[in-house]
């Protein structure tokens, strides 16, 4: 049996001492509880104030836009006005500018004209040289450069002499055309003898016959090295004995005009698939442009044309349609249309890019048509502006047409006579995606 050790003084003072601090650790604990209590509590007030003032302000913009679903529901149907900057958005087709703002963008507008359908349209192009006023000389056989008259941009007449060229073939040519013009005179002055011998019965008449049939064919052989001679470039009545000169070929100029390009040099053996120089007229051209033929259908030849030229900004020129072409490029779905540009000054040169503003035929036809500034682009097409009083601006969707020049065709969206915004209306485009993209969060009655 075991017996239980006697407590002394000293123990019971340490298990009096260890009460005590328990007792005391669990009263500050329990005070420390309190006072987070206390101070979660305060930090939830404000908060549910908010809650409540935030309750309230809902509340009063709900029954604010109640009235006004009221008030313009019968005109335009139900807007919920979204405030982004200074404008505000309602239903995604009107914005609002405040006052301030609407003086600084100082707002123009225009009517939507009806105005004669395409009245004019606008076409790119190059300038080529007048093909009728224009002459590409060469070597008709092979043949040597033996001397250049001319240098590129030099003024030549008609007939007057460019190249020379040395060849064999036509020194034949030449001595085949000298001796059956020598036969041909011979043969009619034996011809001319027997008939004055046959006149007077001293030589049969079957000798007549047969000189007269040898005269027509020596003239025969003499026409043939004549047009030989010819098809060679050269005059036949030109023709010389001189053997230094038998083989020479003078190429001539066809037209009066301007050398515009020269492939020879003295010694080349020139080519007859190239040509040695190019002449042409330069008192006038042609501009080649193309049309989309939903426009050149509607070009009339006549019509008179306005031409620029990127190389002489702020000058107009005068030209004239003068060809359509038949046939549609199936590349680009154009068809070619030639304008003839007077050029009396030579100012123009072949090869510069021009523009031309030439007018359609359909007068009769209408459309409408608003200044180009008007029309601004969003994400979702083009739109214009509409003026709706007190800073209010309906964004009207449209479906744009060709350009008229500072005009712009519109195919839907408006009628005749009402007015759009022209100047600001860039910056109404602004004020419109800022307010489409504040109002994502919002919710919109129709």
């Amino acid at each position: 049996m075991r017996t239980r050790p006697s407590r002394t003084p000293q123990d019971a003072r340490r298990v009096l001492v260890a009460c005590t601090l328990l007792l005391t650790n669990a009263l500050v604990l329990g005070a420390c509880e309190q006072r987070a209590r206390d101070e979660r509590s305060a930090a939830r007030a404000p908060a549910s104030h908010a809650a409540d003032a935030a309750s309230t302000v809902h509340d009063e913009h709900t029954a604010h836009d109640a009235d006004r679903h009221d008030e313009h529901g019968a005109a335009h149907g139900a807007h919920v006005d979204a405030h982004v900057g200074h404008a505000e958005h309602a239903s995604g087709d009107v914005i609002r500018v405040d006052p301030g703002m609407l003086r600084d963008l100082r707002v123009t507008t225009a009517p939507v004209e009806v105005r004669p359908a395409g009245a004019t349209v606008t076409v790119l192009g190059e300038l080529h040289v007048n093909e009728d006023r224009y002459a590409e000389v060469g070597a008709p056989i092979p043949a040597r450069v033996v001397e250049v008259r001319v240098a590129p941009g030099a003024r030549v007449e008609t007939g007057e002499t460019l190249i020379e060229l040395s060849s064999p073939e036509l020194g034949r040519a030449r001595a085949d055309l000298l001796a059956a013009r020598a036969r041909a005179e011979l043969a009619r002055k034996a011809l001319a003898r027997l008939e004055a011998l046959a006149e007077e019965r001293i030589v049969p008449a079957r000798r007549v016959q047969e000189a007269r049939a040898e005269a027509e064919a020596a003239d025969a052989e003499l026409q043939a090295a004549g047009a030989a001679l010819h098809a060679l470039g050269v005059d036949p009545a030109q023709a010389t004995a001189d053997p230094a000169r038998a083989a020479i070929l003078e190429l001539r100029s066809p037209i009066d005009g301007v050398v515009i390009e020269r492939n020879a040099m003295r010694g080349q053996l020139a080519d007859p698939s190239k040509p040695l120089v190019r002449v042409a007229d330069l008192s006038e051209l042609w501009l080649t442009a193309h049309a989309f033929e939903r426009d050149a259908v509607r070009i009339a030849p006549g019509a008179a044309a306005e031409v620029g030229f990127a190389a002489l900004p702020g000058r107009e020129f005068q030209g004239t349609v003068t060809l359509v072409g038949s046939r549609v490029e199936p590349e680009s779905r154009t068809i070619p249309v030639r304008i003839t540009v007077a050029n009396e000054d030579g100012t123009l040169r072949p090869g510069m890019s021009a523009t031309a503003r030439v007018p359609l035929a359909d007068e009769m036809s209408r459309v409408l048509a608003v200044p180009a500034a008007a029309l601004q682009r969003l994400a979702d097409g083009w739109v214009v502006f509409l003026p709706r009083g007190e800073g209010r601006f309906e964004v009207r969707p449209v479906g744009r047409g060709r350009d008229l020049g500072g005009e712009v065709e519109v195919v839907s969206g408006l009628k005749p006579d009402e007015r759009v915004v022209v100047d600001g209306a860039f910056l109404l485009k602004a004020e419109a995606e800022k307010a489409r993209g504040g109002g994502d969060g919002h919710d919109h009655a129709h």
